[in-house]
């Protein structure tokens, strides 16, 4: 019985755009009351001293909130979602910004060639997807070899029961039941395992924040023998 499973999937894929879309307008003030914004401002003061990143393409990027952040140390960033609304906001956000172009994308399969970038970009992202190993490959195959591959992720890892529980509280009041996901809540070492099966060396992998944690990986793309 999987002769309709693309059907089911392709509904599951709309249902889950238009949620994100229907987020869009108070996304960034939904995010800031459930995680606060310390941890959002530690991610970006951490992302801004990623220099000289060139030719830059995130997935994910929401309202581009952590975009700006990376913006003057990088010659162009592709900014991508599969969210037309959050990506109207972001074009608000961003107007500024003349070296980011915006781009409706699924992380797990672009049309960009392989090796066309210097960096990727996923914030938030891994946790809130199905099948993050199919993202960690398709950053592997458009990233340049020695190309830098940049990952945060909010995570219950290192966090006190109480305040994972004050967190979850508050998601479900701002934004609802969580979606279903294959790594709801990743730890350091789940993010190691995904790199490396993907063909990525681990440079960095550190928690960030005080209550609120959140990951913060870098990998470098080494070829494959």
């Amino acid at each position: 019985m999987r002769g309709n499973s693309g059907g089911v999937h392709k509904k599951m894929k709309e249902k889950q755009e238009k949620d994100w879309g229907n987020m869009a307008d108070k996304f960034d003030e939904n995010t800031i009351y459930v995680v606060g914004e310390a941890i959002c401002e530690e991610i970006s003061e951490r992302l801004s001293q990623e220099k000289e990143l060139g030719d830059v393409v995130e997935f994910g990027c929401g309202t581009g909130y952590f975009t700006k952040a990376i913006a003057k140390n990088a010659r162009h960033i592709i900014a991508t979602d599969v969210s037309k609304e959050m990506l109207e906001v972001a074009k608000r956000e961003l107007k500024d910004h003349r070296n980011i172009t915006f781009r409706i994308a699924n992380c797990k399969a672009t049309d960009s060639p392989d090796k066309k970038f210097d960096a990727v970009l996923m914030v938030n992202l891994l946790h809130v997807i199905k099948e993050p190993s199919c993202a960690m490959d398709e950053s592997y195959r458009i990233l340049k070899d020695n190309g830098s591959l940049i990952i945060i992720d909010l995570t219950g890892c290192g966090m006190k029961k109480l305040e994972m529980l004050k967190l979850a509280f508050r998601y479900i009041r701002k934004m609802g039941k969580p979606p279903k996901t294959d790594k709801g809540n990743l730890a350091p070492k789940d993010l190691e395992v995904l790199a490396e099966n993907a063909g990525f060396e681990i440079e960095e992998n550190k928690l960030l924040g005080d209550k609120i944690k959140a990951l913060y990986f870098k990998g470098v793309k080494k070829c494959k023998k």
